[in-house]
C-alpha cells in the first residue's frame, strides 16, 4: 500500500523509507528558495535529523505496516543500522524463497491421481447453487478443478473472509473426488464449525447418492463406530470432523481430497498427522485470515493461491456507530433487531462479570430469550449454546471475544461491544464481521464508558473502524495485523520478526525480488527517476485544498501519472472536486509530466533555471545516439552535448534578453526528450 493510498496517513504515524528507514511523519512543509517555493515532506528519524522529501517523489516511501500497537524502532538518518537490517532481512527472503520453490518442485515431481472431467451431476449438483457466484469465486473453482485434473498432486490454499464462499469450493472440488469414487475428509478446528459444515454438506448433496459422516464428540459411541467402520470398507464417501478425524483408528479405504479449514488453528501433533494424511492426496487448504494482493502476487508460481476479495452479491455493508454507553439505546437497538426476528451478539469481554452483564441485558429486554458464553465454560456447555443460538432459540447472546472466528450466523445482524475501547482494530473489525452475513442491512454499535475520555489511540482505532464500513475495505487499514498473521501462516511464523523489522509492504517487495532471482527470471528493473530541479513555484495552495490529508492524497496521484490520459482524468477529477487549477498547480502537471518522460530515457537529473536546460543522463540512458549530433548542428549552438561517464546537455536560447515563458522552456526539454528517444 503505497502513502496516500487514499487518506491513509496522519502526523504521527510511522513511515518507511526504502534508502533512509523507519521515521514519523510529520505532514507536509512549504519551503522558499530564492523565491521559489515547494512543498516537501517532513519525516522525523531517531536521532532528531529531518528529512525533507519533495512530493514529486513519494514512491520510495510507505506507511509502516507491523504489528497493531507495537511501537517499532526508529532508524538514525545517517546511520548503518538501517542498511544491515535491510541485509539481513533480503538473506533471510532469499532462504525463504529457495525452500518453497524446492517443496513446489518436488511436489510438481510428484505424480498423484489425475481426475476425471465434470460429469452431467456434477454440472447439475453445480447448478443448484442458490447464489450468484462472485468473480474470484469463479476463479478459484476453475483453478482447483484444473489441479485436480491434472497428474499433479493438488496443495492449493484458499483465502478469504467468513462468508465469501470458501465452503462452496471445498463442496464442488469434494462432489468432484467422489465421482472418482475416491473419498473425502474435511477437517475442522472446532466442533461447531464441523456441524456447521455437515449441515452445509448433507443440505447441498441430498437428491444425490453421497455418504456423508460427521466424527465429532457430538455423536454417541454407536454412531462413531458404524461411521468408522464405513469409512473403512468405503460404503461413506465423505467424513466431516475436528481433530476426530486425525486419530489412529480412522482409515480411510480410498482417500482422494483432503480439505484443511484453518490449518493454523491446528496444534503441532495434529499438524505432523495431517503431513502423513497429505500423502499423495489433493490438498485443498481454507483460510479466514486474509492474505493481501501484494503477498499473493509475490507467491505465484510457488504456492498455489486463490484469493477471495469479492463480496458476495447482495451484501450490504455494515451500519457503524460509534457512541458512549446508554441503556435507551442499548435496548432500542435489541428490539429494532428483534422485531425483524432477528437475533443479536453483545460482546462483553470480561468473564467475571458476564453473568451479571446477560441478567442487566434481560432486564432491560424482559421478552427476550438471553445466554451467555465464554472460553473458560466446559466445552459441552459452550457448545450446548453456541448451537442453540444457530438454531435460533436464543435471541441474544451475551458473549466474551470466542465468537471472533469462524461462525456463520446470517440471522444475527446486530452487534454490541462493550468498552469497545479496549480492543485492537484487527479485532474489532473480526468480530464485527460476525453480523452482515445476509442481504439484511446490519448493525454495529461499539460503546465506550460514558463520560470517560477516550486516549488518542482508542479514538483513532475507532474512528478507522467507523470510516471502514465499506465491504472489504478492512483489508485497507484494519487488516494490517490479521494481514501479516495470514502472510506468517502461508511463510512460517518466525518470518514475523523480518516483517516487523523493515515493515510489511518493502518485505513483500523484497520477498518477490528474490522469488524472481530464485527462478531465474528478470528482476523488474529498479528504473531511473529523474530529479527535477525548476525555478517556478510549483505546489497545492491552501487556498485550493485546506485539507493536509487530501493535498497529500493529491500529491501522491500527481506524483504516480504514469500516462497522458491518467494526466487528463487527474486534472478533470481535481476541477470537479476543488475547481479550476490555479497555475501552480498546473505547473506541478508540467513537471511530473516531463519527469515521465525523461526518466523514460534515463536522465538523472534535469535543472531548469531562467529559460536554460541542464539534463545529465545514466550511463545506461536509453538514447538514439545517432540524433544527438543532429540535434546540436540543428540548433545552431543553442543545444550543446558533453560526452563522458556522466553524459550531460546544455540548452541556452540564442539572443534571448527575455526569459522564455515557463510553459516554453518545459516544451522544449519535452521535445528534446522526445527527439532522442529510442521509441
Amino acid at each position: 500500500m503505497r502513502i496516500g493510498s487514499l487518506t491513509e496517513i496522519e502526523k504521527g504515524d510511522y513511515v518507511v523509507h526504502e534508502s533512509h528507514g523507519i521515521g514519523i511523519y510529520q505532514g507536509i512543509e512549504r519551503i522558499t528558495t530564492d523565491g521559489v517555493s515547494k512543498d516537501f515532506i517532513k519525516i522525523l528519524y531517531g536521532d532528531g535529523g529531518n528529512l525533507y522529501l519533495p512530493v514529486t517523489k513519494l514512491d520510495g516511501i510507505e506507511k509502516y505496516a507491523g504489528k497493531e500497537a507495537k511501537i517499532p524502532k526508529l532508524n538514525r538518518l545517517n546511520g548503518t543500522e538501517w542498511q544491515k537490517t535491510k541485509a539481513r532481512v533480503k538473506g533471510a527472503v532469499k532462504e525463504i524463497a529457495k525452500e518453497l520453490l524446492r517443496l513446489y518442485a518436488k511436489r510438481q515431481n510428484e505424480e498423484g491421481y489425475a481426475f476425471s472431467e465434470d460429469t452431467v451431476w456434477q454440472k447439475e449438483f453445480e447448478e443448484a447453487f442458490p447464489y450468484e457466484e462472485t468473480g474470484d469465486q469463479i476463479l478459484a473453482i476453475e483453478a482447483t478443478k484444473e489441479d485436480m485434473e491434472s497428474k499433479k498432486i493438488m496443495d492449493r490454499l484458499v483465502c478469504g473472509d467468513v462468508g465469501y464462499g470458501k465452503t462452496e469450493i471445498a463442496l464442488r472440488a469434494a462432489f468432484k473426488a467422489v465421482q472418482d469414487s475416491k473419498q473425502v475428509a474435511y477437517l475442522c478446528p472446532t466442533t461447531i464449525l464441523a456441524q456447521q459444515i455437515y449441515n452445509n454438506f448433507v443440505e447441498r448433496m441430498k437428491g444425490f447418492p453421497v455418504g456423508i459422516r460427521l466424527l465429532s464428540r457430538f455423536q454417541s459411541g454407536k454412531e462413531l463406530k458404524k461411521s468408522l467402520e464405513e469409512l473403512s470398507h468405503g460404503r461413506a464417501d465423505i467424513a466431516i470432523g475436528t481433530h476426530r478425524l486425525l486419530s489412529k483408528d480412522v482409515h480411510f479405504k480410498n482417500l482422494g481430497l483432503l480439505v484443511v479449514d484453518e490449518e493454523q488453528r491446528f496444534g503441532v501433533s495434529d499438524k505432523e498427522r495431517i503431513k502423513s494424511l497429505k500423502e499423495n492426496v489433493d490438498v485443498l487448504t481454507l483460510s479466514a485470515t486474509p492474505i493481501p494482493r501484494t503477498l499473493h502476487m509475490s507467491l505465484v508460481g510457488i504456492r498455489d493461491l486463490s484469493v477471495l476479495e469479492e463480496p458476495p452479491l447482495d451484501r450490504l455493508p455494515i451500519q457503524t456507530y460509534v457512541m458512549e454507553e446508554n441503556e435507551a439505546s442499548v435496548r432500542e437497538a435489541i428490539e429494532r433487531e428483534l422485531r425483524r426476528n432477528g437475533q443479536v451478539y453483545y460482546v462483553h469481554n470480561r468473564v467475571k462479570s458476564i453473568a451479571d452483564t446477560a441478567m442487566r441485558v434481560q432486564r432491560l429486554v424482559p421478552y427476550a430469550r438471553v445466554a451467555y458464553a465464554h472460553g473458560q465454560m466446559g466445552e459441552r456447555e459452550l457448545e450446548k449454546i453456541m448451537l442453540s443460538f444457530i438454531a435460533g432459540e436464543i435471541d441474544v447472546l451475551v458473549s466474551t471475544t470466542i465468537i471472533e472466528t469462524g461462525l456463520d450466523i446470517p440471522n444475527a445482524n446486530t452487534l454490541i461491544i462493550q468498552d469497545a475501547d479496549r480492543m485492537g482494530l484487527s479485532q474489532l473489525y473480526q468480530i464485527r464481521g460476525r453480523v452482515g452475513r445476509s442481504n439484511r442491512i446490519s448493525y454495529a454499535f461499539l460503546l465506550y464508558k460514558k463520560g470517560k475520555s477516550l486516549t488518542e489511540e482508542s479514538e483513532k482505532r475507532l474512528k478507522a473502524i467507523r470510516e471502514f464500513t465499506e465491504l472489504g475495505s478492512g483489508i485497507r487499514i484494519a487488516l494490517r495485523d490479521l494481514e501479516i498473521r495470514g502472510a506468517g501462516n502461508v511463510l512460517g511464523a518466525e518470518q514475523h520478526g523480518h516483517m516487523e523489522a523493515v515493515g510489511y509492504e518493502l518485505y513483500t517487495k523484497l520477498l518477490r525480488h528474490a522469488v524472481l532471482l530464485e527462478k531465474g527470471e528478470k528482476t523488474e528493473e529498479e528504473g531511473i527517476e529523474c530529479q527535477m530541479d525548476v525555478d517556478f513555484d510549483a505546489y497545492i495552495p491552501e487556498s485550493y485544498i485546506p485539507n493536509e490529508e487530501q493535498k497529500l492524497e493529491v500529491y501522491q496521484k500527481i506524483s504516480t501519472i504514469g500516462s497522458e490520459e491518467e494526466e487528463l482524468d487527474l486534472k478533470d477529477e481535481l476541477i470537479d472536486r476543488y475547481g479550476d487549477l490555479p497555475d501552480k498547480v498546473e505547473n506541478l502537471f508540467l513537471v511530473a509530466m516531463l519527469k515521465l518522460s525523461l526518466s523514460k530515457i534515463g536522465v538523472l537529473e534535469c535543472k531548469i533555471k531562467r529559460g536554460e536546460i541542464l539534463m545529465q543522463f545514466s550511463p545506461k540512458a536509453k538514447l538514439d545516439t545517432a540524433k544527438i549530433p543532429v540535434l546540436v548542428q540543428e540548433s545552431q549552438g543553442e543545444v550543446r552535448f558533453q560526452n563522458g561517464e556522466q553524459p550531460a546537455l546544455f540548452y541556452k536560447k540564442k539572443n534571448s534578453r527575455v526569459q522564455e515563458k515557463i510553459e516554453e522552456t518545459m516544451n522544449k526539454a519535452g521535445e528534446i526528450a522526445a527527439l532522442l528517444s529510442l521509441n
